[in-house]
Order: C-alpha cells, then structure tokens, then sequence
C-alpha cells in the first residue's frame, strides 16, 4: 500500500507561507461557520497592507476579525449570511451579504465570481490519503474542486462524516497544522413559549415524516415532543443534537424515506461535542453538498416531508420575512426557501414557519398587516402550508387571502388583534 504521509509533510506549510499565496484581485471562499479556517483568518489582516481587491465568499463567522474593519477596503467580505460580526461590520462598506438559496448559491456565486484559493477545515489524513471536512460541505467541494489553490487547516477534532466530505491529499496544495478547540455553539434552554409552539409542530408531524430542524428554543422544543413518534427520517441542511437524542430514543429510524432510507442527511453540523462524537465515522449520517441536499426536487421525493423554519416577522397574507429588519440586513436566507418549496411539494409534506406572536418583551406584534419600512420577503406565502405560534396553528395552504388574514388573526397575540384587524380591513387586504 502506498505510503502518502511523504506527500502529505511536502505540502506542510506556515500561516504566513499561505498567506503569501494571497494576491491583490483574488477571490477567496472558505468553510461555513464551524468549518471557518478561523487560524487562518485571525492572521488575514496581516497582509492588508500589500494587497488591494481581495474578496473573501464566507457565512458569519465564530470569531470577530479584524479585516472586517478593515477602513481601507483591501480585503471585503461578501458572506452569505450574516452573524452578530458581520452584522457589526456592516456599517464599514467592507462587508455586503450575497443573496442566496443554498440548493444553488455555488453555482450562482462562481457564475460571477470563480474561487482563486479555497481555504477550508479538515480532520488528519488517514492511511488511504484521505482527509475529511466533516464539519460543513454547502459549497466547500464545489470550491475545493474549482479553486487554483487549495489550503486546509488540518484539525484533530474534526469528526470524520461519510458521504461527500473526503478529500484527498492530491488535491490539496498546502496544509497548516492546528489542534484548536472548536468553537461550540450555544445551548438553548427552551422557554414556556417556545415549548408551547413546539406542542403544536409536534402534532403536526405524523409518523413515517421525514424532518428538517434548525437549531434554536423553538426546534429544540418541537424534537423533545417528538418522542413517542415511529419511524421518523431526517434530511435536513443541518445536523442538530436533538437528532441524536431522538435516534438513541428509536424514533428516527428512516425506515419510510424513499431517499437515503435509514440514513440520516445533512450539510452541515451543529457544533457541540453530542453532534461530533455521534457523528464520527457513524453510517447513519451521511453528509452531501448542499446542491443535494438542500434542492427542493430532492426534498420533495420523500413522502411527508416536514420543514421547520423560523421567521422575524409574518404578515396577515403569510408572506415570511426572516433575513431583514426593515432594510437592514440581519441573517440570510439559507435553506429556508429550499425547505419551504420541498416540504410544500411533497406528497403529504409539511411547511411550516414557527415564532412567538410578539416580540420585544411583547411591545410589538410578529404578526403585522403588511411590512412597513420595508424588508425581504424570504419565503413566499404560496409555499408555507402553517404559521405556528403560541396561540395555535394558521392553516394557510389553499385557503383565500381573506381565510388567511383570520387564521393568523387567530393565532397572533391578544393584545394586537383588534389593531390588525383594523389595518387589515383599511388596506383591504382581501
């Protein structure tokens, strides 16, 4: 057998070696989230001095770098998604968010602008020459496979996760050894609303469903009420820990997908230490890119499909705002488009928007007459079958605007019903 680890010390370099392989007018992607080279990227602004036109294709970040303040411009940020740094960073002019679906976002994003250098996040080269991004793999292949220049930080605590995530070592032009600890995401302790509407989600879902789950009160919530469903099937962008526990408990079985039956598939994982120790080397979990897994006619070919998606705002027709407040950039879109549309199309799916009827400390209203002050609508009302709060369930598939407007009257806050109804009748919404 051949011995690869020879190839494998030649490629070996610095962080200052690779960031020598940086030149002005280069477009840079990297991983997702978790899967950020963050050693890497700590270092970027080193080199903003000598180069100009740099664009770096990232999500949001678990680390607040400084190029992202950077005031000359040198090195721009253009994520597809936005967290609490990038949205910090806005106001520099050096960050500008690309809008997306994550079942098309490569091929729309290298259409315009093709990766020069691919820097990405992998486990340790086994004995077959292989490394492994287990952690995330939207669109880090696509990349990988299209860049001229492929750069890994190659990390011990990567999980190994099969499907899609194998690279080897011959398509890799240079290593940077690390063994940082991996940024955890935070855990959510549920409120009684948010356990409220996940009752309500819950009973939505049949036995034999195949689900997506995000992370946060509201999913968290809704899997802990899944306990005592059969036969339940994931295929879903991200891996999250209640999937672990809902496998260990026997409910998720993929017994009835008609797709990957028994497997459960994601693109990206949560990060906490549940997820990367179930995850490892488990052929239960099968992780693809997300033009596989996140295509809405992929979603579609499994019967009951269920998608769980939360929203900032819903407005009384059942148009879904979840990226916007008002103008301002706040997230992204994601999979929620592409979940929404395949659970939608599904034979017997299910798409469903959760959140709380109000917010700020319930001074205003989720629910509201039509958007003012603008805001980006990012799932269209023709394809969410039910708005969820902690008031009930607005069936909205089929129904007329005017049923519309009464089944998300009927499940918005108390407070606020009248004053809707009121602007619904003066815009004439039906």
């Amino acid at each position: 057998m051949k011995d690869y680890r020879q190839e494998y010390e030649k490629k070996k370099r610095t962080i200052p070696q690779v960031l020598g392989e940086i030149q002005s007018g280069m477009n840079i992607y990297v991983g997702v989230d978790m899967a950020e080279p963050v050693a890497i990227l700590k270092e970027l602004h080193t080199i903003e001095d000598r180069v100009r036109d740099v664009t770096v294709c990232s999500v949001l970040g678990p680390e607040d770098y400084p190029h992202l303040q950077d005031p000359r411009g040198n090195i721009r940020t253009e994520p597809f998604f936005y967290g609490p740094f990038t949205r910090r960073a806005h106001g520099s002019g050096n960050v500008s968010v690309v809008p997306h679906n994550i079942s098309t976002l490569y091929r729309d994003r290298s259409a315009w602008r093709s990766p020069d250098i691919f820097i990405g996040v992998a486990s340790p080269m086994d004995r077959h020459g292989f490394l492994n991004m287990g952690l995330c793999i939207s669109h880090e292949q696509d990349a990988l496979e299209d860049a001229d220049i492929v750069i890994l930080e190659v990390n011990p605590n990567v999980p190994v996760v099969y499907g899609d995530a194998s690279v080897h070592i011959s398509e890799v032009d240079f290593i940077v050894e690390t063994d940082r600890e991996l940024p955890l995401d935070p855990v959510y302790e549920s409120t009684e609303v948010q356990k409220t509407i996940g009752g309500y989600i819950a009973g939505l879902v049949e036995d034999g469903s195949t689900i997506q789950l995000g992370i946060g009160g509201i999913p968290d919530a809704a899997a802990k009420q899944l306990i005592g469903k059969k036969d339940l099937g994931v295929h879903s962008e991200m891996f999250t820990p209640s999937m672990v526990t809902l496998y260990e408990a026997g409910v998720i079985t993929g017994a009835r997908k008609n797709i990957d039956r028994k497997q459960m598939v994601c693109t990206l994982l949560t990060a906490s230490p549940e997820v990367f120790a179930f995850v490892d080397h488990n052929p239960a979990v099968k992780m693809m890119r997300g033009s596989y897994v996140n295509d809405p006619f992929v979603i579609m070919k499994n019967d009951k499909m269920v998608a769980i998606n939360g929203a900032i705002n819903v407005d009384l027709t059942g148009q879904i705002f979840s990226e916007t407040i008002g103008a301002r950039q706040y997230s992204g879109t994601g999979g929620a488009n592409d979940f929404a549309t395949g659970a939608h199309r599904s034979r017997g799916g299910k798409s469903i928007i959760a959140l709380p009827s109000t917010k700020k400390n319930g001074t205003v209203s989720s629910i509201e007459p039509w958007m003012q002050g603008g805001g980006v609508v990012t799932v269209q009302r023709q394809t969410v079958d039910y708005v969820v709060t902690e008031y009930g369930v607005a069936p909205l598939s089929g129904r007329s605007v005017k049923e519309r407007v009464e089944n998300l009257l009927a499940v918005a806050h108390p407070d606020f019903r009248r004053e809707l109804r009121k602007e619904a009748e003066r815009l004439q919404l039906w």
